[in-house]
């Protein structure tokens, strides 16, 4: 491993930690949330553009969940445990249709937000939708430094003066 790979794993990792700190105790936020936003961010392209794209994807992903919760809850007093079948259906329908959109067409990254708004097992309410929207844009926020930080060290060569170029790791 060189030296900048040591390094770029190290800040990605800085970033990560910092990023669920923030969540955890300034924003109040569930760090697991945080992370659904991480990993949208690395499922399609690195870019700034590609972020807002995913995030996009994983709110919408959250809304649906919402709505689907509410009808849950609505169906189930008449369907009681069958109410899962037309939910199930008619969600995955929608998420999977998203795939012809022109541009928010990840349909990963939805299927992260619906599944982070089950995950949760919170009310379906705003107050839900703006939790877990905050976390998980937090989340693509810190994807993207993450990926500034790996890219910053892909880029930079060995220095033949550098008498740290390399480094070993214990087995």
């Amino acid at each position: 491993m060189s030296m900048n790979q040591f390094k770029a794993i190290l800040g990605e990792s800085i970033v990560a930690c910092l990023a669920a700190t923030v969540c955890a105790l300034l924003i109040e936020g569930p760090v697991w949330a945080m992370f659904i936003g991480w990993i949208a961010f690395f499922t399609r392209g690195i870019t700034a553009r590609d972020a807002a794209i995913n995030l996009a994807c994983v709110l919408i992903g959250l809304a649906i969940g919402i709505v689907a919760g509410m009808a849950g809850a609505a169906l189930a007093p008449h369907l009681g445990a069958w109410s899962i079948t037309p939910l199930v259906l008619v969600v995955t329908l929608v998420v999977l249709s998203l795939q012809i959109l022109p541009l928010i067409n990840n349909v990963l990254a939805s299927f992260l937000g619906l599944v982070g708004y089950f995950a949760s097992q919170l009310p379906a309410t705003l107050t839900t939708f703006v939790e877990l929207s905050t976390a998980s844009t937090l989340g693509v926020i810190a994807g993207l430094l993450a990926s500034l930080v790996k890219k910053y060290y892909d880029k930079r060569k060995a220095s033949p003066n550098n008498l740290d170029n390399k480094i070993t790791l214990p087995h």
